[in-house]
C-alpha cells in the first residue's frame, strides 16, 4: 500500500514534536516542577522541616540551585523549633554562599525559633507570619542522671578514665561543681556565636539583642517590631519579594529540589525506616546534646 506523503510527513512532526515535548517535561522534573517546562523565571525553593539534624540533603540542594542559571532566586521555607548547633551552623553558612550569586528570602511557618531563626538569619530578608513562633535566641545541653534509679534496683558502674573530666554528663551519677562550670563555659560559647550571628545579619546592637537572648520566644509581628524580621506574610509574599530583589518583574514559577526515582518497595521501606528513625530522633537523640532548639 502507498504512503501518503502528507500523512507520512504529519506523522514524523507528529513524533519529534512528542520527543521534544517529553525532554522538556523531563527537564521541568528535573528541576523539582510537578508540571512540564515553562518560560517563566523560576524560584527556587528549598525546605527546612522538623527538627535541624543533619545537614547534607538540604545543603546540596542550596548548592544545586546556586549552580542552576535558570533559578533566578530562592525561597528558604523554614518551619523548625531549630536543633543540632553544628547542623544549623552549616545550612547557614551554605545559605551565605548561596547569596553570592543568589537572592535569597526566608520564609517562616509556623515556627522559625532558635537554630531556625539562626538559619533564616543568613537569607537577604526574612518573611514572617504574623503567628509565627521565631526567637528562642539561646543553647542548651542536657544530660539524665539515673544514678538513684539504678540503686534502686541494685545497679552499679565502675568507670576507668584516662582524665578527670572524661565522663563529663555520664548518666551514671551526678556532675561535680567544676564540671557544671566547665559545662556551662561551652553552652556560654555556643550561646555568644548565636548572639554574633544575630548582631552582624540583623545590625541590632549587642546590648538590644543581650535583652532579648534569653530563650524566650515572639510572635512574628513583635519579631518584626524588634528587627528580628523583616516583612510580614506567607510565603507567597516570600516569592514576590525574591523576584524583586532579583530585578524581575513578570511571572514567576516555583520549583522544588528533584525527588528521587525508587520503587514502591524500597519508598515502603525508607519511608518505614525514616517514620522510625525522626520518632526516634524526637523522642530521645535529638533532644540531647549541644542544641539551638526550642522545646514546644
Amino acid at each position: 500500500m502507498r504512503k501518503h506523503p502528507v500523512i507520512f510527513g504529519m506523522f514524523i512532526l507528529l513524533f519529534f514534536g512528542g520527543v521534544l515535548y517529553l525532554s522538556f517535561y523531563k527537564a521541568g522534573l528535573n528541576l523539582g516542577k510537578t508540571r512540564g517546562f515553562s518560560l517563566k523565571d523560576k524560584i527556587g525553593v528549598v525546605t527546612v522541616e522538623g527538627i535541624i539534624s543533619d545537614s547534607k540533603e538540604i545543603t546540596d540542594q542550596l548548592d544545586e540551585f546556586g549552580e542552576d542559571d535558570s533559578i533566578v532566586a530562592v525561597v528558604l521555607r523554614i518551619n523548625s523549633p531549630g536543633g543540632g548547633v553544628a547542623a544549623a551552623q552549616e545550612i547557614y553558612n551554605a545559605v551565605i554562599e548561596l547569596k553570592k550569586t543568589k537572592k535569597v528570602v526566608a520564609s517562616m511557618g509556623s515556627i522559625a525559633a532558635s537554630g531556625g531563626l539562626l538559619v533564616a538569619c543568613a537569607a537577604d530578608k526574612i518573611v514572617a507570619n504574623p503567628g509565627t513562633i521565631t526567637g528562642s535566641i539561646s543553647a542548651i545541653m542536657h544530660f539524665a542522671n539515673l544514678e538513684e534509679l539504678l540503686k534502686k534496683i541494685g545497679v552499679k558502674s565502675s568507670v576507668v578514665k584516662s582524665g578527670e573530666y572524661k565522663d563529663i554528663g555520664s548518666p551514671l551519677r551526678e556532675m561535680t561543681p567544676e564540671e557544671k562550670i566547665i559545662v556551662q563555659e561551652l553552652v556560654d560559647d555556643i550561646y555568644n556565636q548565636f548572639v554574633d550571628v544575630i548582631v552582624k545579619e540583623r545590625k541590632i546592637s549587642r546590648e538590644k539583642i543581650m535583652e532579648l537572648a534569653d530563650g524566650r520566644v515572639f510572635s512574628g509581628r513583635k519579631a518584626k517590631e524588634l528587627g528580628l524580621v523583616d516583612y510580614l506574610g506567607d510565603m507567597g509574599s516570600a516569592a514576590k519579594l525574591a523576584s524583586k530583589l532579583a530585578g524581575r518583574e513578570g511571572k514567576y514559577d516555583l520549583v522544588y529540589p528533584p525527588k528521587k526515582r525508587i520503587s514502591v518497595f524500597d519508598f515502603l521501606v525508607e519511608s518505614m525506616v525514616s517514620k522510625i528513625s525522626n520518632t526516634l530522633k524526637e523522642k530521645t537523640g535529638s533532644k540531647s546534646g549541644l542544641s539551638y532548639l526550642y522545646y514546644y
